[in-house]
């Protein structure tokens, strides 16, 4: 967590820019014009519609379903190559004999499980654009809002199943989920602790969104405060994480065997451990995004939440369009 390496205010203030991003809105219209009341009036109308979209909701669910099945079988055989290699760790400490030969194992766990990640990566791009092309249309068509709301709701749950497979690879490979390898280079520049920030985000939805109520704007603009603090908090802890294992590292002079094998051995241990709380640092950015389209759910009505997702979507279709174009470009002769 993100307390081990700050001060006490620190880890205060990340707390309260959580609670603050919790509670931003708790305070808001909880009917915006459009909202649930306002569209549940229209009871059955194009009841088999909805209907068909339910069967189709619920097939894309099982095939969800199934391909996350897989993609965790694949990963248990990883899981448990790392806990032999976290309790050969233990014992390094107990005994001052850093064991290195098992490295090689260790790249191969996490190799499966970032080829798993990969796969199930794939299809969720590929689901994600089929998604979007069905949104559009529905916005074009100018369907019922119950039938758009039915679709807002399955692709925040889309992006919701990205989280959970990340949430898996991150204790897989951690620094391959920072690395950003997963996305293609134009997506890269955007990164932030293994994904885009939570303000950027909402700087691509704002403009589509208009015109907004008072309201909604005020609401926005608090939401938008509240990620920049924790957003500003999780990097200050990173930048904390990344001084204290610097030093971990240099506490010994390089070649230094006075103090023995088992003070080096403890050494690199220590920086392991800490190492280790990357993956609290990148739960916590992704918990931040999750959020942060859960809260403008909220604040919109399901039109304005129909446009905000499709742009979104289409944002992150064109980078990986330019990254195809950038790969492809002409190189002048070396």
């Amino acid at each position: 967590m993100i307390g081990i390496y700050e001060s006490n205010s620190n880890n205060t203030n990340w707390n309260a820019n959580t609670t603050n991003l919790d509670n931003a809105l708790e305070n808001a219209s909880p009917e915006a014009p459009g909202s649930s009341k306002s569209y549940e009036n229209e009871g059955n109308k194009g009841g088999e519609k909805v209907q068909r979209r339910l069967a189709q909701n619920r097939e894309a669910a099982r095939k969800s379903r199934l391909r996350k099945k897989a993609y965790i079988q694949q990963l248990e055989s990883s899981k448990i190559k790392l806990a032999q290699m976290e309790q050969e760790v233990q014992h390094a400490r107990q005994q001052g004999v850093y064991i290195s030969g098992q490295v090689g194992e260790l790249a191969g766990a996490a190799s499966s499980g970032i080829a798993a990640f990969e796969i199930e990566h794939t299809h969720w791009v590929e689901e994600q654009i089929k998604r979007a092309t069905e949104l559009r249309a529905a916005l074009q068509a100018r369907v019922s809002d119950i039938e758009l709301r039915m679709l807002v709701e399955g692709m925040i749950s889309h992006y919701d199943s990205l989280f959970q497979i990340k949430s898996i690879i991150a204790k897989s490979d951690v620094f391959y989920l920072m690395s950003g390898k997963w996305k293609t280079q134009a997506e890269r520049f955007f990164l932030w602790i293994g994904g885009a920030r939570p303000s950027e985000i909402l700087k691509i939805l704002t403009p589509q969104l208009e015109p907004l109520t008072e309201k909604q704007a005020d609401d926005v603009n608090n939401l938008q405060q509240s990620c920049i603090l924790a957003e500003d908090a999780l990097s200050e802890g990173m930048d904390k994480l990344l001084q204290v294992v610097s030093q971990t590292l240099t506490s010994r002079p390089l070649g230094d065997s006075s103090s023995g094998v088992l003070s080096h051995s403890e050494e690199m241990v220590n920086a392991m451990c800490k190492l280790e709380s990357l993956v609290s640092f990148v739960t916590q950015a992704d918990d931040l995004r999750q959020k942060t389209i859960q809260q403008m759910h909220k604040i919109l009505t399901v039109r304005q939440a129909a446009r905000g997702l499709l742009s979104l979507a289409d944002f992150f279709q064109r980078l990986r369009a330019l990254s195809s174009l950038w790969a492809a470009r002409p190189r002048d002769p070396t």
